[in-house]
């Protein structure tokens, strides 16, 4: 008996619709290793037909009021709402996360995110008019940028999702949106979800892999293109844009350092810690994965945090008790073994290291200790449920070891000394920093790093900004 395989379709222009030259790419749950879906394998005539829709929807979409389009968002955001469970239900086969906490930890922040979105459409500062030069008066206009091409990411494909078309849509962007090749199902339902509240064209879906992404950013149509993803990834955006001064949105890789000094709660920073190291199975761009503690404390901090990732369970979406399901696909289970196979000899396993199960991409909570700084563990991004821990001397080698890799997207720092965190917080060179929590996110606060983590923001009036241009207009009194 043969199970039939869901069909998902692009969504081009207000319908959905098969790849021009009907090519599909096979989807399969990750907490099964089985094929559960086709997906559109988009072409360049389906590109083009989707920045044409965009484009062709633009000027009376950049000409509607802030007020309508906030109550625009206002509706995708209750309708995400009321279909919740069908979102869920399409993340779990897109991610195998657990569905109960895709229900608690996803969705109420999404629908929190586009209703912030929705209400920072009408709230664009600006400087006030005035005379700068005798006989002129000046005002700045600020505008939106016109097509946005966006790539988001299989981590977390409908929340990074929402942080894109929300900022676009409310500054008066239409969009063209492409999922990951591996997690398209959920995209999908949410262009069924939008498209009955927007007018047609102004947000488009199209599904593929990396030659579809690469084809949209190429595309003379967009004003702007916006990934998350990997560096690799980032730096061909920023290339191919290059080629026409398109604009550029990259957030990509972190590897978060949790700098733990000997004053602090072993017991409750473990906890804490642990959580924000395995939640979503580490894959996440500001996972707690270098952990850097104090000589002091190591060795019991070590200790307890190894029996945390011990205590911590993988499982089906439907396992009580379970923190996180299985890595993505099959070449991320394989990258992260891989950095385990290849450890030094002076790294110690002190927990996990190793596949669960055989069904399923599912990686045992791992914990990693005896590391140097310049090993490829604590340089490189493993994306994996796994944390290394290193020990520092002082709080001038805390810091050095901190900064000292390419990528600077998040970072953590506990201490009961509120002058040490003051100083750490300032030197440490990463676009967020946490004070005795690690991974907590607010609509109203920006999110975005540095260096080899990308530029822009997401979230928050800055995120909200990097969508729209400034205009000075300047007018004779005369």
């Amino acid at each position: 008996m043969t199970t039939e395989l869901r069909r998902l379709r692009n969504y081009i222009n207000g319908e959905f619709r098969d790849a021009a030259d009907g090519r599909t790419i096979e989807v399969v749950n990750p907490a099964t290793g089985e094929v559960y879906a086709t997906s559109p394998l988009s072409g360049q005539a389906d590109v083009d037909a989707a920045m044409e829709a965009a484009a062709a929807a633009f000027p009376a979409w950049r000409d509607s009021t802030p007020s309508e389009r906030q109550k625009v968002l206002l509706k995708i955001a209750d309708a995400f709402e009321e279909r919740a469970e069908d979102l869920i239900a399409a993340e779990v086969l897109n991610t195998g996360k657990p569905t109960a906490l895709v229900g608690s930890e996803e969705v109420p922040p999404m629908v929190d995110q586009i209703r912030f979105f929705a209400g920072a459409a009408r709230l664009l500062e600006g400087r006030s008019a005035g005379e700068y030069m005798e006989g002129m008066t000046s005002i700045v206009r600020r505008e939106p940028v016109g097509v946005c091409a966006q790539v988001a990411p299989w981590n977390y494909p409908m929340m990074m999702a929402v942080w894109k078309f929300a900022p676009a849509l409310a500054a008066g962007n239409t969009v063209v949106l492409k999922p990951s090749d591996t997690t398209p199902a959920s995209t999908v339902l949410m262009a069924e979800i939008i498209g009955q509240i927007v007018p047609k064209g102004v947000f488009n879906v199209i599904c593929g892999d990396r030659e579809t992404g690469r084809a949209m950013v190429e595309h003379p149509t967009p004003a702007m293109a916006s990934i998350t993803g990997s560096v690799r990834a980032g730096m061909q955006v920023a290339e191919s844009a290059a080629k026409d001064v398109k604009r550029v949105h990259l957030e990509l890789g972190g590897k978060a350092p949790v700098v733990v000094f000997e004053d602090t709660d072993i017991e409750a920073a473990v906890g804490d810690i642990s959580v924000a190291g395995f939640f979503n199975a580490g894959q996440d761009c500001t996972a707690a994965t270098r952990v850097l503690v104090h000589e002091s404390i190591h060795d019991e901090f070590v200790a307890a945090l190894a029996k945390a990732a011990a205590e911590t369970k993988t499982g089906q979406p439907d396992d009580e008790d379970v923190l996180y399901g299985p890595l993505n696909n099959a070449n991320q289970l394989k990258q992260v073994s891989g950095f385990i196979e290849r450890l030094p000899a002076h790294a110690k396993v002190e927990a996990g290291g190793h596949r669960v199960g055989d069904k399923g991409y599912f990686y045992a909570p791992t914990v990693v200790s005896g590391l140097k700084q310049d090993d490829e563990i604590v340089q490189n991004e493993v994306f994996g449920p796994v944390i290394t821990v290193q020990s520092f001397t002082d709080e001038a080698q805390a810091l050095q070891y901190a900064n000292d890799v390419e990528y600077a997207l998040a970072s953590s720092v506990w201490t009961k000394d509120h002058a040490r965190a003051m100083r750490m917080s300032k030197a440490l060179d990463f676009g967020c920093v946490w004070i005795n929590t690690h991974i907590p996110l607010v609509a109203e606060m920006p999110h975005g790093g540095y260096k080899k983590s990308g530029y822009g923001k997401d979230l928050s009036a800055y995120g909200f900004e990097d969508y729209t241009r400034i205009k000075h207009v300047m007018t004779s009194l005369g």
